[in-house]
């Protein structure tokens, strides 16, 4: 045990740091996270357990995530919530380190998911390659393993789990200034912030590229192309998205305990600490919300017009309460099979001479790009002997 700890916990029954308004309103709001982000990640779990067409390599990923925002909801929500109704952190000092723990456990887990979820898409997209099972179980616990690699230092004395300074939770001693510590924290923010924020731009990055390769060749103009560009738009403003809102819950956490870590003494205050706080946690509220139902499944043969777990939560209810009587029975999907058909663009239909010829060949699941600048005649796109040839292919699979 840490006296400085011990200390610290004492001195927050003798005053409090909010006024009784701002303790119930931080209460309700936790309170509200904590319930919306036990139920849409139940409802994700569920789905996922009860539809065997949601069991996919990328859907467990995704359940990976739901998963572990569903143990924050569970256990790292709890103990702020009831020390926002009492005004002051009112457990003992294992239960502090258990939920600095957990909380840190569990949201290294999601972060670095989410980043495994990136990477699984841009080989998907850009090289055309899919994941199976055996993948995603190894991804699964190499995360797991990596979290609590990080996770389990300060418990064998590399920092320390303390209570924070708003006095409602508890996580890393951000504050101290010994060497030790400032070298934990200077680590730990690089490995578990900044690694998996550089994957995710970089994955995500490199799959706006290849949809903007799609769309920059405007000579084909035929009724798949422009579904495949409608589908990828949706797909690069999702994929906007799901990074727009991490670092909008997770930045601020960032700069705040860098602030504490490594400016001034007194430099955070507690109310400018407790609201990053909060943001970092809200991300399991509306986590599944992007990740899951606003994903589409999309691609040249699918008829969709919802998500799959969207409608398979519509298909649950429906079949829950018969009285709805809402047809949102699913239907087979017919599956069209379409030729593999090249649509080759010669260099004078272009504009120019020097233009390199493009050829895309496209089927119910992929795309593919050749551009070369031979004759089309001699060129065989199945053929061993293509490598003599100056062709540059280009491939994207719809996800």
């Amino acid at each position: 045990m840490n006296p400085a700890n011990e200390t610290r916990a004492e001195r927050t029954t003798e005053h409090h740091i909010f006024s009784a308004g701002t303790y119930k309103l931080l209460a309700f709001a936790i309170g509200t996270i904590g319930v919306f982000g036990f139920c849409n990640n139940v409802v994700v779990i569920v789905l996922y357990c009860k539809f065997k067409r949601l069991r996919t390599p990328t859907n467990l990923l995704l359940v990976n995530i739901s998963l572990s925002d569903l143990l924050v909801s569970v256990i790292g929500i709890n103990f702020t919530f009831a020390s926002c109704i009492k005004g002051g952190w009112i457990w003992s000092q294992a239960t502090c380190i258990w939920d600095g723990f957990s909380n840190s456990l569990f949201g290294i887990v999601s972060i670095m998911t989410l980043a495994a979820l990136a990477y699984e898409r841009y080989i998907r997209v850009v090289h055309a390659q899919v994941v199976d099972f055996p993948w995603a179980w190894r991804a699964i616990g190499h995360i797991w393993l990596y979290s609590l690699v990080w996770t389990g230092a300060p418990l064998l004395g590399w920092n320390r789990y303390t209570l924070e300074i708003h006095r409602l939770g508890c996580s890393l001693d951000w504050a101290s200034k010994d060497p030790n510590d400032a070298s934990f924290i200077l680590l730990f923010l690089l490995a578990c912030f900044f690694v998996p924020v550089g994957i995710m731009i970089y994955c995500y990055g490199n799959i706006l590229y290849a949809v903007q390769m799609l769309r920059s060749i405007q000579d084909l103009q035929t009724v798949q192309i422009i579904k495949i560009l409608r589908y990828e738009k949706k797909v690069a403003v999702m994929f906007l998205l799901m990074i727009s809102c991490f670092l909008l819950c997770w930045t601020p956490y960032a700069v705040v305990s860098m602030l504490e870590a490594f400016g001034s003494k007194n430099m955070v205050s507690p109310t400018v600490a407790i609201i990053p706080s909060f943001f970092a946690k809200s991300s399991t509220a509306y986590n599944p919300l992007i990740y899951m139902f606003m994903s589409r499944k999309g691609g040249i043969s699918s008829s969709y017009s919802l998500s799959q777990f969207r409608r398979c939560l519509l298909q649950l209810l429906c079949s829950r309460f018969s009285w709805l009587q809402c047809g949102l029975k699913e239907r087979p999907l017919a599956l069209v099979q379409r030729p593999i058909r090249p649509i080759v663009v010669s260099a004078g239909a272009c504009g120019g001479r020097n233009r390199p010829k493009k050829r895309v060949t496209f089927s119910s699941s992929s795309i593919v790009f050749i551009i070369t600048s031979n004759d089309f005649n001699h060129l065989d796109v199945t053929s061993k002997n293509r490598e003599s040839s100056e062709v540059n292919a280009f491939q994207v699979r719809p996800l």
